[in-house]
């Protein structure tokens, strides 16, 4: 019997409907709460797209995408997260919106319940702090396509407890993952490296040093990476990158995390990469 049986998941964008599709493929009932009913929309038609794609590379899994599908309750009611044995949290990287969403769900969801931030950038021990249960906080950071990715990067606040980290590897354990526990500082491990090169691979697109292609490339055939830091800014979203390098930069007031102004104005643009068919790259 799962520990975890019913899960609460905030934020039905690209991370929210990867954590609801691996919590239901792993066979969790899920609750994805978004404020929008055009977003929840959205995350259907995405959800269903995913799950084709993983039936189809994953033939022999066992996954059936309808039964998958009928685990997810898509609403916009935030009372029903109350039923939640766990919460992932996926709202956008902004911290006057993660303000609003923990102050709601701390008063509706039972006060032993583990809430897992997921982010990239925020600190956990801040996140804490707005809430009645900073024990029971801690960081989650999911890579994406978050059904096909095996280890997640678990992040330890300042009052997260040992009893909390227990709790969130049984908890990635019933999703069939591992987890890699770093402290609380901006950036953590993967995105204080990662942003700090897709952001500088920018600058050497802006400079005219090299096309995103060549760039990519010389990722992709001299070191062996399935993908160059541009595509992989394409397929997280630029706008995710650029709130996550902005992140950096105001909580380390260091020069060298200042936005690239090419990436400023890309997603100005509406140029986010793979989500808008057009990045660094062209989608179709």
């Amino acid at each position: 019997m799962m520990e975890f049986a019913t899960v609460g998941v905030v934020g039905a964008g690209v991370m929210g409907v990867g954590v609801a599709q691996n919590l239901a493929q792993t066979g969790h009932q899920v609750v994805l709460v978004d404020v929008s009913d055009k977003v929840l929309e959205d995350a259907r038609k995405e959800l269903r797209t995913s799950l084709r794609t993983y039936a189809l590379f994953n033939k022999g899994s066992g996954v059936d995408p309808k039964a998958v599908f009928e685990k997810i309750e898509f609403t916009t009611d935030y009372e029903l997260l109350a039923k939640s044995d766990f919460v992932v949290e996926n709202v956008t990287e902004d911290w006057g919106i993660k303000q609003q969403v923990y102050d709601r769900i701390d008063k509706i969801v039972r006060p032993e319940v583990t809430f897992a931030v997921n982010t990239s950038a925020i600190s956990i021990t801040r996140v804490g702090s707005i809430t009645e249960r900073p024990e029971r906080v801690v960081g989650m950071h999911f890579m994406n396509p978050v059904p096909m990715k095996p280890m997640v990067e678990v992040i330890r606040g300042h009052h997260t407890t040992p009893e909390t980290i227990d709790t969130a590897r049984r908890f990635l354990a019933e999703m069939g993952k591992e987890c890699i526990v770093v402290e609380d500082v901006p950036g953590f491990v993967s995105n204080r490296v990662l942003m700090l090169t897709i952001n500088e691979a920018a600058f050497l697109v802006q400079d005219g040093v090299a096309p995103a292609k060549d760039v990519d490339r010389i990722f992709t055939s001299c070191f062996d990476h399935r993908m160059g830091p541009l595509e992989t800014a394409d397929l997280i979203g630029l706008d995710t990158i650029l709130k996550s390098v902005e992140v950096l930069y105001e909580s380390f007031n260091d020069s060298k995390y200042r936005p690239a102004p090419l990436l400023k104005k890309m997603v100005a643009a509406g140029l986010l990469g793979r989500k808008s068919g057009e990045g660094f790259h062209k989608y179709s």
